[in-house]
């Protein structure tokens, strides 16, 4: 599955877990780093405003389908791909790190928030080695020295695996930055998953999730917020759509 903005073509390159999963164990065993990018319609609306943005997301090492809108759109352009939200890959990742025994980092959201997810993926995760914790200051810049002194934080220390939980397209763009600051690290964004795991942030229950409402359940939390933010991604599906069908006739 693919997305074009300008002269950027954006690929959905891991089309379900197994293929990931055997992606970034093959980067763990020979020390490469990598950059993961969980692209959903709200991205799919930044994309299309941000050609730095934009950019930034086509040079990802490898990008998973995270949101419903993106799997229906790729199996309307002919080539499906698996549903893989950030939040719900926290815990297959972690247990993937732990398996291959490299250290792991949390950085974004709040202190208190990263001390909740480390004491919890610990918890369910044997082995899993969390040697580092960093949350930026407000206001943080991914172009900035901050950015800079926390790459090179990662790298002194060993880290091979970092979650990313600074939204889009901060994470983003500090992965791709970490690439060549420190080139041993695999960057995952991640949004709001590691909130989730201490219960800064609450997810929809499953029930919710599966009737693939997610969407209406946040909204209504936070109408203030998201619902302006759901209005601009109903606004391109349309358009997203049409590229899904000339994708299809394309072969």
């Amino acid at each position: 599955m693919q997305f074009t903005f300008s002269d950027q073509v954006i690929h959905v390159n891991c089309p379900d877990q197994d293929s990931l999963f055997t992606a970034v164990t093959k980067r763990f065993q020979v020390g490469q780093g990598f950059s993961l990018a969980t692209i959903n319609l709200d991205h799919l609306v930044k994309l299309g405003e941000d050609a730095t943005f934009a950019r930034v997301y086509a040079a990802q090492d490898f990008i998973v389908a995270d949101g419903r809108p993106i799997v229906w759109l790729s199996r309307l352009a002919g080539r499906p791909v698996q549903l893989l939200p950030g939040s719900d890959m926290v815990r297959p990742l972690a247990g993937l790190a732990a398996k291959c025994g490299v250290k792991v980092a949390l950085v974004g959201s709040t202190d208190q928030a990263l001390s909740d997810a480390k004491r919890v993926l610990e918890a369910e995760v044997p082995g899993l080695q969390i040697t580092l914790c960093r949350s930026p200051r407000l206001g943080f810049d991914p172009e900035s020295d901050d950015a800079i002194a926390i790459l090179q934080e990662l790298d002194e220390a060993g880290v091979q695996f970092c979650f990313l939980a600074l939204g889009a397209p901060k994470q983003e763009t500090l992965a791709l930055r970490g690439r060549n600051l420190a080139p041993r690290v695999g960057f995952a964004s991640v949004g709001a998953g590691l909130d989730f795991l201490g219960g800064h942030q609450t997810r929809a229950p499953q029930w919710v999730r599966s009737l693939a409402l997610e969407w209406v359940w946040r909204a209504l939390s936070n109408p203030a917020r998201l619902i302006p933010r759901y209005a601009r991604c109903l606004a391109i599906l349309p358009g997203q759509a049409r590229q899904a069908r000339k994708l299809r006739k394309s072969g």
